[in-house]
Order: C-alpha cells, then sequence, then structure tokens
C-alpha cells in the first residue's frame, strides 16, 4: 500500500457510525441504501457501489459514535484493506477526520495501520507466493495538518514493517530460526538502521558464568547464542533495556512435552523476536533514548547431556535454582539476561519479553499479555502505551504466599511450582530476583504473540504483539 497526502477523484472511501446519515452519497443511492438496509455503520461493515455507471464509493461501518477508539478504527478499515483487494481497486481517497477525544494523527494511523495489516500473509515457504496487491490510498488533509500527517505516515510505515519483521520471525520453523540464524538476523538488519549487535558465543558465555542459561542449552547440538543489541543516541543517558526469551525450539527437554503440543514450539522465541524488531523500529525512527536488547539464545532439546528434574544449578547472579521441570526452561535463559542487564548496564529499568506460561493462558485466555513488575510508575508508562495501540495487558497481584513458593529447600529457588499456585505470578517472582530491585515489568506473551485464529487486526499464526507497545513505551518514556 502506498500513501499519498492529496486526492485523485478516483475510489471514495465513506465512513460513518451507526445509524448516522450517509452523507456524500447521491440522493438516490441513500435512499437505495436505507430502504433495503444495506449499511447500518456497525464496526467493520462494508458496502460498495463500485463499477461501470456507479457512484464508485465504498462505504465502512465505524460502529456507534460513543464507542470510537482507535481500535475500532483499526479493525474498520482493516476490513476496507481486505475489502480493495477483493475488488483490485488501484487506487482511493479517504479525507481524515477529526473525531472527540482523539488525535487527529493518532486517527490517520489508525485508519493505514487497519489497511496495511490487511496485506500481510506469511508465504516463505509456498512454492506458489500469494498474490501482491498495491493500492494508492490519497489521505485528504487539512492544510495546516500536512506536515503532521506525513510524519505519521512515515511513522505507521516503519512500526508495521517492524510488526510484520516479528510475525515473520515467529512463523519461521526452527530448522530455519535457531539461534545462530536468530543472531545472524539481528546482527543484518539492525545494523542497518544504527543499532549495534554483538553476539557472544559459547566460550564467552561460559566466561560470564551463565550456569541458568548454559544448563538449558545443553541438550542441543546447536550452540547458543548472547545477542546484544545496542542503540545510544545520548551520551550519559541511562538505557531502557529490552530482555526477550530467544527459546528458538522447546521440546521441553527430559520433560517431553506431548507431541501435540510440540508444533507450535518454534513460536517460543516470540519474546526475542520483539525486542529484535522493535530495536529496528526504534533505530529507523531515530528515536533519542538510550535502549539496549538483549536475548539469550538456545533450544531446549534432549540428548546425553541434557539438564535433568532434580538438578540442582548456578546463576550468574551465583543464585542456585532446584530445577522442578526442564519444561519451565525459559525464565532460567532469562534470569541469566536479565542479571546481565541490571549488574553490567546500569539500566534505567527492564522490561522482559517471554512466552512464559501455559499458566498465563488460562488465567488471562489467548488475547492478553500478564504483566508482573516492581514498579507502579514503569508498570503504568507500559499499560498506558499498550492501551494507545491496541494491545490488551493486565497486571497480576503478588503477594506473599507467591514469593514463598518460590523459595526452595535445598537451593535458592525452585525453577518451577507446580499447578494451582499462581504460576504466571511466580515465574515473574523467579525473574525478579535477578532484576537487583531495577525498576522491571515482565511481560508474558504466551497467550497473545501466536493464535490458530486471526482476531482483532491480527492474523492466523504470529501477531507482532508486543512490538507497538514497547516502541510507544520507548519513544513516550519522559512524554
Amino acid at each position: 500500500m502506498e500513501f499519498k497526502i492529496g486526492k485523485s477523484n478516483s475510489t471514495k472511501v465513506i465512513y460513518a457510525f451507526e445509524n448516522c446519515d450517509l452523507c456524500g452519497l447521491s440522493e438516490t443511492l441513500k435512499a437505495y441504501v436505507n430502504e433495503n438496509k444495506l449499511f447500518k455503520g456497525k464496526r467493520g461493515e462494508i458496502f460498495t457501489n463500485l463499477g461501470p455507471n456507479s457512484e464508485n464509493l465504498i462505504l465502512v461501518g465505524l460502529g456507534k459514535k460513543d464507542e470510537i477508539s482507535l481500535e475500532n478504527i483499526r479493525r474498520s478499515f482493516l476490513k476496507l484493506g481486505k475489502t480493495l483487494k477483493a475488488n483490485n481497486v488501484s487506487s482511493c481517497d479517504i479525507k481524515i477526520n477529526k473525531f472527540e477525544g482523539i488525535c487527529y494523527k493518532l486517527t490517520a494511523q489508525a485508519i493505514m495501520e487497519g489497511i496495511i495489516n490487511s496485506t500481510y500473509s506469511f508465504d516463505k515457504f509456498l512454492k506458489e507466493k500469494n498474490d501482491k496487491y498495491s493500492c494508492e490510498i490519497f489521505l485528504e488533509v487539512e492544510e495546516d495538518k500536512k506536515e503532521k500527517i506525513s510524519d505519521g505516515i512515515k511513522e505507521i510505515k516503519v512500526l508495521t514493517e517492524a510488526v510484520f519483521m516479528c510475525r515473520d520471525l515467529v512463523n519461521r520453523p526452527a530448522n530455519d530460526i535457531y539461534p545462530e540464524t536468530l543472531a545472524n538476523f539481528a546482527k543484518d538488519e539492525l545494523e542497518k538502521v544504527g543499532v549495534n549487535v554483538e553476539i557472544l558465543e559459547k566460550k564467552q558465555i561460559e566466561a560470564l558464568k551463565m550456569e541458568a542459561f548454559l544448563a538449558v542449552s545443553r541438550g542441543s547440538d546447536l550452540p547458543p547464542k548472547f545477542i546484544i543489541m545496542k542503540y545510544l543516541p545520548n551520551k550519559d543517558e541511562k538505557p531502557i533495556v529490552l530482555v526477550g526469551k530467544g527459546l528458538t525450539y522447546d521440546a521441553g527437554g527430559l520433560a517431553i512435552k506431548p507431541a501435540t503440543g510440540m508444533v507450535d514450539m518454534k513460536t517460543d522465541m516470540g519474546g526475542s523476536a520483539a525486542v529484535i524488531s522493535t530495536m529496528y523500529a526504534i533505530g529507523k525512527m531515530n528515536i533519542q533514548r538510550n535502549v539496549i536488547a538483549l536475548v539469550a539464545s538456545c533450544e531446549n532439546m534432549i540428548n546425553g547431556s541434557a539438564y535433568r528434574n532434580g538438578d540442582i544449578i548456578s546463576s550468574m547472579k551465583g543464585s542456585t535454582i532446584e530445577v522442578i521441570n526442564t519444561d519451565a526452561e525459559g525464565r532460567l535463559t532469562l534470569a541469566d539476561a536479565l542479571y546481565y542487564g541490571a549488574s553490567k548496564l546500569n539500566p534505567e529499568c527492564i522490561i522482559d519479553v517471554a512466552t512464559l506460561t501455559g499458566a498465563c493462558i488460562y488465567a488471562l485466555g489467548g488475547k492478553v499479555v500478564g504483566a508482573v513488575s516492581n514498579n507502579d510508575e514503569i508498570f503504568e508508562k507500559v499499560k498506558n502505551s499498550a492501551d494507545i495501540v491496541g494491545e490488551y495487558l493486565w497486571r497480576f497481584p503478588v503477594f506473599e504466599e507467591h514469593r514463598e513458593s518460590v523459595k526452595g529447600k535445598i537451593a535458592d529457588l525452585l525453577n518451577s511450582t507446580g499447578p494451582g499456585s499462581g504460576g504466571a505470578i511466580t515465574a515473574g517472582i523467579f525473574l525478579e530476583h535477578f532484576v537487583e530491585n531495577t525498576p522491571w515489568v515482565h511481560l508474558d506473551i504466551a497467550g497473545p504473540s501466536h493464535s490458530a485464529t486471526a482476531w482483532g487486526i491480527n492474523p492466523q499464526g504470529a501477531s507482532g504483539i508486543p512490538v507497538k507497545t514497547l516502541y510507544n513505551f520507548v519513544k513516550k518514556f519522559n512524554k
């Protein structure tokens, strides 16, 4: 899709609220639509009048006027994007209106984002690629808003490009994306946009005494990689540190998953895909904020060297961990990555992102990110960022009993607390042990990172969540 400011006098797009007067139609067409109840303005409803001897227009429903939101706009214009493609519309005009309580620029971006998301498909491994479709979309804007909307066009293009990058990474299978190729992808793509990428090999990881991370990696023939991505435009500013879970495949280790549960375990690196893609957007948009992203990447597999249920392992921090369940591996890799960030990078705050627990899905369903945090102010900034971009986020409560359940008797910590213990919460508490009192938010994306069905503006498969939340959080950190 190509967005331009101006007017083409081609297909006209008109959007309307539920049961509102249909301005812009001829009286004849308006009467025909109303009499036959062809369009009521419900959210995402579409009516087309295209082709020879038509008025060459498309109606888009926005739903009830008092329920207007950026997310409703995104979803309605996703439907428009699909309609444009289905009718092979080559160009169209959309007038940008101002809605009560919604910024003019954000409205334009929501319209564009919905349309762009209608174009996503993952066809990397198909012999016959999906048909490519393009449409020139002209945005009619007020003269004094042209510069702002022009900036908005650039930003939403970059941000959706980053979201699509994340989706592609998560959708790619584990024989295509594994620690080495994930690290190389980060280096190749991020250094183009001004992000410095350093890849630590196994010996360097051993020198850091990342024993928890290394224990998880032992069962795989593929060596682990520790990926450090730095974007530091400002001198003497503490960085925001992003940490992404990088399990490029999770068989469960010796606590092996059932076959049906393994099919989608290529997606267990959704956290790493999110932080890599966020760094891409930050670099390409030249956001003036220091950010460092970390990914401890490996596979959780089985061989004669694999770590076992019942083992006691150490960590970079020196805390010992009793391995109750080798399938609770993500928190072990994150533990060392978080401690590295907290102890070596002097961060302003740390945000970690992980497809961490099935318990989070049981608690919140498959569309909500679960959060654990040690800092109200930082959490609220993350939550506000998620709300603006239309990603669902909910903070879990933490009680003393949760904290006690993570403590071990023969080791400092337990890596799993078992059924009925609030597993999404206790996993977060486990991670908190390694952030050294740094302001921190843990985001469990086990549900919304990947879905068997399309929902909202997200396609079947990977969603790209929470790239938009992270980008917006960094961009607006001091605003």
